[in-house]
C-alpha cells in the first residue's frame, strides 16, 4: 500500500525556509561575540582611557591610589648636625587563620614586643584575617620580629607595614625654633611650619595595597624635600638653653627667653624659650602655649631698654647732641598723665649718658617730648616697632605701637613709649632694634635658615637689610653710653674679663584688663660685645622672677653666659683683638 504524505502546514514551510537564515545569523553574532571577546581579552582598538579604566576596575579590590608625600628634607644646623631627620616605624599585625602554633607564637612574640602574652595569644586566635598586634615599634625591633618569623617559618602569618616618621635627635634642642611634624606629615610652628612646602618635597600617586600591612608600593625616597642649614649653632644652642633653665631656677621666674645673635648679618646664632618640649613627643603635651616660641610670639611692655632707641633716635635728628643737659625734677606731666624716676628721686643736671646710666623715665620723657610726635614715631617706625621683622620662622607677632591718628592713642603715649611704657614688642623685635645700634647704625633682617639644598642644588641666603634708622656716628655714640651703663650704672655686673661690653637693663609692669599687676615684671637685658667691633648680641627676658628690678636679676646672667660664648666662639679679647688688628690680622670671623 502506497505511503500516504501528510500535507505541510503555511506555518512549517515558512519555518523551514527561514531556518537556514537563523543559522546564519546565529553563526555571525557568535563570531562578532568572540571578535569583540577576542578585542577585550588582548585590548585590541581600545583607548587609553578605557584601558585604564578597565585596569581600574580590575585592582580595585586589590589596590587603590592614594595621594603620599615624599620623604622629607632633613634639617641642619651650621655646622651639619643633624636636628630633624626621618625615620621609619612599623605596624605589627598577625594573621590568626596562618598561625599553626599560637601559643608558642605568642610566647616568642610578646618577649619581642614586651607585651602581655596572654593578650598576644587571644588575638593570635581569633576568627578574622588581620589583627593589630603593634601600632609603632622602632625598626630594631621590626627587625627581631621579622628574625623570629624567618626562624619560626611562619611566612605571611606576621606582617610589617613601614610607618614614616619624622625624628628630632637633639631632642628639646631648639625644638621652639625647628617645630614639629604631625601625623597628617604637615608641619608646624618654626622652621617646619614656615618651610612646609619645600621640606615636604612633591606628593605622587601611589598604588597602596587593600590588603591589611602590605607593604607600600614605591619608592618613599621619590621627589624627597629640600635640606635646610641653619643659622643655629648646636653647641651655643645647647650653652644658651642650659643658663636659660638655670636663671628660671634661680630666679624663680615662670618663663623667659634668650636670644644670641650676629648683629652684622642677622644670623640667629641661638634662640631658646622656656618652658621648652620635645617635638619627639609633642602629642602628648597638655598646654599648647608651650609649642610657641616666646621669642617671637609673645608680646610685651620692653620698659627700660627702650631708652637707648629713644636717646639714638633723638641724637639721629639733631633734637639733642651728646652734651645735651637737662634738670631732673623728678617728675614730669605730660598729656595728663605723671611720669616718675624708677626710685622717685630728682637727679638734678643730668646729660643724655647719665638718662641710660641711671634709667631716668623723666629723662627719656623730656626727650621725645622734645622731638614730638612726628619725628619720635617716625624713628620708631624706621626702627621696626609695630611690625614684623620678617623672620623666616612661622608664628612671628608685629608688636603694638599707637600713633597719633590710631582711635587708642593718647597724648601721654608720647612720654611713656619713650621708656617703653604702652607700647608693646617682641624680644625678637628689641635685639634687632639694638642691633642697629651695635652694627653702626644698619639693621639687619633677622633669619634662621642659611641654605636649602634642593638635588644638589646649594641656594645660599644672602644678608639683607631693614634699613638704616640711625646714623653710624649716632649709633657709634650710643654704644659708648651703654658702655657706661654697663661699666658705672651695673657696677660691671653683666661685664665679661677682657671684653667691653654695652647693655641695658628695662624693668616693665605686666598689664592687665584692670590696670596694671601689682608686685610683678619682666625683666630684660640686651647687650653685645665687643663693644667696639660686636661679633654676638644677647637679649634675656625673664617673666615674674622673685626680685623686682632688672638689674639685680638679669645683668649676672648675661655676664655668666656671655663669659661661656666667647670661649667657645672664639672670639678674642679685646687686648689680643687689637695687637692683631694693628698687625693686620683678621679679628672679626666667627669661626663656627
Amino acid at each position: 500500500m502506497a505511503a500516504t504524505h501528510q500535507p505541510t502546514s503555511p506555518q512549517q514551510e515558512t519555518l523551514r525556509k527561514r531556518l537556514p537564515i537563523v543559522a546564519v545569523g546565529l553563526v555571525v553574532a557568535s563570531m562578532v561575540l568572540l571578535g569583540r571577546l577576542a578585542s577585550f581579552q588582548f585590548q585590541i582598538g581600545m583607548t587609553q582611557e578605557t584601558l585604564d579604566y578597565l585596569t581600574g576596575l580590575r585592582d580595585s579590590n586589590y589596590t587603590r591610589t592614594l595621594r603620599m608625600a615624599a620623604a622629607r628634607g632633613n634639617i641642619y644646623d651650621r655646622s651639619g648636625e643633624a636636628l630633624a631627620v626621618n625615620t621609619l616605624e612599623y605596624q605589627v599585625a598577625i594573621n590568626p587563620p596562618l598561625v599553626a602554633n599560637p601559643r608558642l607564637l605568642a610566647t616568642r612574640l610578646s618577649s619581642i614586643l614586651g607585651l602581655p602574652e596572654l593578650e598576644v595569644f587571644e588575638k593570635a586566635q581569633r576568627d578574622q584575617p588581620w589583627v593589630m598586634v603593634a601600632s609603632r615599634v622602632s625598626a630594631e625591633v621590626a627587625q627581631r620580629v621579622a628574625q623570629m618569623r624567618d626562624e619560626m617559618g611562619i611566612g605571611d602569618a606576621v606582617q610589617m607595614s613601614p610607618l614614616p616618621r619624622r625624628n628630632y635627635p637633639q631632642g628639646v634642642l631648639a625644638s621652639q625654633v625647628i617645630g614639629f611634624v604631625g601625623g597628617d606629615l604637615q608641619g608646624y610652628y618654626g622652621v617646619e611650619g614656615q618651610y612646609q612646602n619645600a621640606l615636604a618635597g612633591v606628593a605622587r600617586n601611589r598604588q597602596v595595597s587593600n590588603i591589611p600591612f602590605d607593604a607600600l608600593q614605591g619608592d618613599w625616597e621619590e621627589d624627597r624635600g629640600s635640606d635646610l642649614v641653619l643659622t643655629i649653632d648646636r653647641d651655643v644652642q645647647y650653652v644658651v638653653q642650659e643658663e636659660l633653665l638655670r636663671a628660671i631656677s634661680e630666679t624663680g621666674a615662670t618663663q623667659g627667653c634668650i636670644i644670641v645673635m650676629d648683629p652684622r648679618n642677622g644670623d640667629v646664632l641661638a634662640m631658646a624659650s622656656h618652658p621648652l618640649f620635645d617635638p619627639n613627643t609633642y602629642f602628648n603635651i597638655e598646654d599648647p602655649s608651650v609649642l610657641r616660641n616666646q621669642c617671637i610670639s609673645s608680646n610685651y611692655e620692653p620698659g627700660s631698654v627702650m631708652k637707648v632707641v629713644t636717646v639714638a633716635a633723638a641724637l639721629d635728628r639733631g633734637v639733642i647732641t651728646p652734651d645735651f643737659t637737662y634738670v631732673d625734677q623728678g617728675r614730669l606731666e605730660y598729656g595728663g598723665v605723671p611720669v616718675v624716676n624708677w626710685d622717685r628721686r630728682a637727679w638734678g643736671t643730668i646729660d643724655a649718658t647719665g638718662i641710660l646710666v641711671n634709667s631716668l623715665n623723666v629723662g627719656a620723657s623730656t626727650v621725645s617730648t622734645m622731638m614730638g610726635n612726628d619725628r619720635f614715631y617716625g624713628e620708631m617706625n624706621e626702627f621696626g616697632f609695630g611690625r614684623l621683622t620678617g623672620i623666616d620662622l612661622q608664628g612671628e607677632e608685629g608688636g603694638i605701637v599707637y600713633a597719633p591718628g590710631d582711635p587708642n592713642w593718647s597724648e601721654s603715649n608720647l612720654a611713656t613709649n619713650a621708656f617703653g611704657q604702652g607700647m608693646s614688642v617682641t624680644a625678637l623685635q628689641m635685639l634687632t632694634a639694638v642691633n642697629a645700634i651695635a652694627n653702626n647704625g644698619l639693621m639687619m633682617q633677622p633669619r634662621v635658615v642659611h641654605q636649602i639644598i634642593d638635588d644638589g642644588s646649594v641656594i645660599t641666603a644672602q644678608p639683607a637689610a631693614l634699613g638704616r634708622p640711625i646714623s653710624a656716628q649716632a649709633a657709634n655714640t650710643v654704644t659708648q653710653m651703654m658702655v657706661e651703663v654697663v661699666r658705672g650704672g651695673l657696677d660691671n655686673a653683666a661685664g665679661v674679663p677682657g671684653f667691653t661690653v654695652a647693655g641695658k637693663t628695662g624693668t616693665a609692669e605686666i598689664p592687665t584688663p584692670v590696670g596694671y599687676e601689682q608686685g610683678a615684671s619682666i625683666t630684660t637685658f640686651v647687650g653685645f660685645l665687643p663693644a667696639d667691633a660686636p661679633q654676638i648680641s644677647i637679649l634675656i627676658r625673664l617673666d615674674r622672677p622673685r626680685d623686682y628690678w632688672a638689674s639685680a636679676v638679669v645683668p649676672p646672667i648675661f655676664q655668666r653666659l656671655a663669659s661661656r660664648l666667647v670661649i667657645l666662639m672664639s672670639i678674642p679679647p679685646d687686648d689680643i683683638r687689637h695687637e692683631l688688628a694693628a698687625q693686620g690680622g683678621a679679628v672679626s670671623h666667627i669661626p663656627r
